[in-house]
Formats: C-alpha cells, sequence, structure tokens
C-alpha cells in the first residue's frame, strides 16, 4: 500500500510503505538527503566507514594486549624523553595531543569566517591548521625514529616486551598518521583556492563547485575533527592504558 503526501510544488508523492518504501527513498534521494549536499553527505558516510575500521584497530589491540602472556610494555617509560637529566614520562605525546587538539580549534573558526566569506582570515587559518598537521606528523616521526633505533622496535619484535606491542604500534599509529598527512596536503590545496579566489568565483577543480560557496571547507572541517577525535581514543587505549 502506499499513502500520498503533499510537496511545496502542489504535486503529491506516493510514499511505500515497509522496507520497500524505504529502499525508494534512499534510492531516489526524494526524502532521505533532501537539501543535503552530496559532498558533505558522502563525507559522513566516508568518515562512518572509517570509524568502523579504527574500532577494528583499537578492538584487535585491546584482544591482544589483554590476552598476551608476556609482560606488556610499560608507555609511561617507552615513551618517555630525558631532557636536561630529568626522564619525563609522555612528554612528547602530551605536547602532539595539544597540538591536534589545538587545530581542531584553528578549523573551526576556518569553516566559520569561509562562510563569512573573509578570504584571507580563513585562508590564513587553514595554513595554521596545516602547519599544527604538519607538526604533529614530524615529532611522530622522531617518535617511531627513537623506538627504532634506540629502542630496537620492529613490527615482528621487540626487546621489551610483547612481540605484539611493536605490530600494534606501527599499525595503529602509522594509519592515523597517514590520515593526518592527507588532511595536510589537501589543506594546503584549500588555503591555495582560497587565497586564488577559486571558491568565490566557481573555478573547475578540485574542491570548487558554486560560484561563491565556502562548503567545501565545512566538508574538510569535517574530515579533520574526525582525525582530531581518533587520535583522543588512541591515546587514551594504548598510552595511558
Amino acid at each position: 500500500m502506499s499513502n500520498e503526501i503533499a510537496v511545496d510544488t502542489g504535486r503529491s508523492i506516493d510514499m511505500v510503505e515497509g522496507l520497500p518504501g524505504i529502499v525508494s527513498d534512499w534510492s531516489s534521494d526524494q526524502r532521505a538527503f533532501k537539501r543535503v549536499p552530496w559532498g558533505k553527505a558522502m563525507m559522513w558516510i566516508f568518515l562512518l566507514s572509517d570509524t568502523f575500521i579504527f574500532s577494528c584497530f583499537l578492538l584487535s589491540y585491546m584482544k591482544v594486549r589483554m590476552t598476551t602472556t608476556v609482560p606488556w610494555p610499560n608507555p609511561s617509560e617507552v615513551f618517555a624523553l630525558t631532557i636536561m637529566g630529568n626522564h619525563i614520562p609522555l612528554v612528547l605525546i602530551a605536547i602532539m595531543t595539544f597540538i591536534l587538539i589545538s587545530s581542531s580549534g584553528t578549523m573551526a573558526m576556518a569553516v566559520m569566517f569561509g562562510y563569512r566569506k573573509n578570504k584571507k582570515v580563513t585562508g590564513l587559518l587553514l595554513v595554521i591548521t596545516a602547519l599544527f598537521g604538519a607538526s604533529f606528523v614530524g615529532m611522530q616521526a622522531f617518535e617511531w625514529t627513537k623506538l627504532i633505533v634506540d629502542e630496537g622496535v620492529r613490527p615482528w619484535g621487540n626487546p621489551m616486551g610483547a612481540e605484539q606491542f611493536g605490530a600494534c604500534f606501527f599499525m595503529i599509529t602509522g594509519f592515523h598518521g597517514f590520515h593526518v598527512s592527507v588532511g595536510v596536503l589537501f589543506l594546503i590545496i584549500m588555503a591555495v583556492k582560497v587565497y586564488r579566489g577559486s571558491l568565490d568565483i566557481g573555478r573547475p577543480g578540485l574542491f570548487t563547485h558554486r560560484p561563491g560557496d565556502y562548503e567545501e571547507i565545512e566538508i574538510m572541517g569535517l574530515y579533520w575533527h574526525f582525525v582530531d577525535l581518533v587520535w583522543v581514543f588512541i591515546f587514551a587505549f594504548f598510552y595511558l592504558w
């Protein structure tokens, strides 16, 4: 059976009940994504799929951590730095976390000034966000170098305890670092487009749609906030546990 509803145009649309109606609505985009830009909808779908991947990684890490019979390395000792003779635990990780969370603030402000059509401030905030992200990746590279060269940690072995530690660490932090690196690249591309006025005139190209539409900044912001949120879970599960 089907019901009819009136729409703004004065026409009526048949609403099919049950599962066939759900399939019909979503496939025809009559109501499910009404007034929702496809770029934003696709970004949400991508982030949902990425959430499943990171969840699988973290759940696998928890499973390995709780079932291994070999002592797990103490993160406070493994990720400590010696500064002026003092052994400070997790200092580098704390700085990395602060930088990434701060980048969420600058990204949010970039979205706000983008919708205000303030080209200069939007471009500047995108560049600052990209610099924060690049700093994070650089610190992560330093962390990897320290573990590989100084501590001898490998994906297939670990002299400080459970062998699975290296595999879990490089897989989880490497996958997240890849996301941050991709985000930095696209932030730079977006900043160049903003400064060139491509979003104002709708110049054809990557991330350019309708003239005067700064919606791409918000879509970029969704991705960046997701990357920051994932790091909060990695920080809690991997470095504090």
